[in-house]
């Protein structure tokens, strides 16, 4: 089993060039578009993460079979609910897995790689995540509900492709039936930004759906400050995989009673204890 994003990396590396292109013949006052250092981490980032993350799906194999197993029903590929549910149930958990890489710091310290960069454009899309082991748990209950491992890793990388093209400033808001049903590029901009209004905002990952169920969306109004509320002053790629960690173990070691480690820990990003 080959990861589906794999074949994908050549057009990635394609899209990429020509919207660095088309930023050069059709500038926009108003977009960042690309910076040559800040596109070589974010490039790094996506060579760092798939030499992981590809062995770490061979290596979850094994715990997506076991559970289909123990499943009570086997829900087969052959028909057509099979793959309307999977759609369905897929979309719900990178839903929940993402908000959670939001509110629980220790997570965070994982995700927030992918909101290094004060660029958005497609480059950003791939800088992603050297610790793949935190998105496990999401993913498990849909293996016990019968779906055949190799389902939920195809959607998963159909998932991960359609995010690609989010990651653009290139595209203004799309036609509202789009815009109400899908989540855009224009939705997740606003996931990107580090405005007050925008942050910890439409997590979806195809539907945005989600997000307006569970009063997280919010639309595109102010333009968008991209990055960090602090941002890093780094683009080695090693530091920007790891910087969060680091700075989790120097709270946590400063720290004066377990329960501000574990606030340290587990809490939301910025946690302080009670002054």
């Amino acid at each position: 089993m080959i990861p589906a994003v794999l074949y994908a990396v050549p057009a990635f590396l394609l899209l990429i060039i020509i919207e660095a292109v088309s930023y050069r013949f059709a500038p926009d006052d108003d977009e960042r578009g690309y910076e040559v250092r800040d596109t070589t981490t974010s490039l790094s980032m996506g060579v760092g993460s798939q030499i992981i993350g590809v062995p770490w799906k061979f290596a979850t194999i094994g715990i997506y079979a076991g559970l289909w197993t123990l499943a009570p029903v086997h829900l087969s590929p052959a028909h057509w609910s099979t793959w309307v549910l999977l759609f369905f149930v897929d979309d719900l958990a990178y839903y929940w897995f993402h908000r959670l890489h939001h509110e629980v710091r220790l997570l965070w310290a994982s995700h927030v790689v992918h909101h290094s960069s004060v660029f958005y454009n497609f480059s950003t899309a791939l800088r992603q995540s050297w610790t793949p082991m935190t998105s496990l748990p999401f993913w498990l209950p849909l293996a016990l509900l019968g779906i055949p491992p190799w389902m939920i890793f195809l959607q998963q990388s159909i998932s991960l492709l359609y995010q690609f093209f989010l990651h653009t400033e290139r595209i203004d808001v799309l036609p509202r039936p789009i815009e109400w049903i899908f989540n855009t590029p224009s939705h997740h901009r606003v996931h990107h930004g580090s405005n007050a209004e925008y942050l910890d905002r439409n997590y979806g990952g195809i539907l945005i759906i989600w997000d307006r169920l569970f009063r997280t969306f919010e639309p595109e109004r102010a333009a968008v400050r991209y990055g960090l509320t602090k941002n890093i002053t780094t683009y080695n790629p090693l530091r920007v995989a790891t910087h969060e960690y680091a700075s989790i173990w120097t709270d946590a070691r400063r720290a004066t009673s377990w329960r501000h480690r574990l606030g340290y820990v587990l809490g939301r990003p910025g946690w302080q204890p009670a002054r």
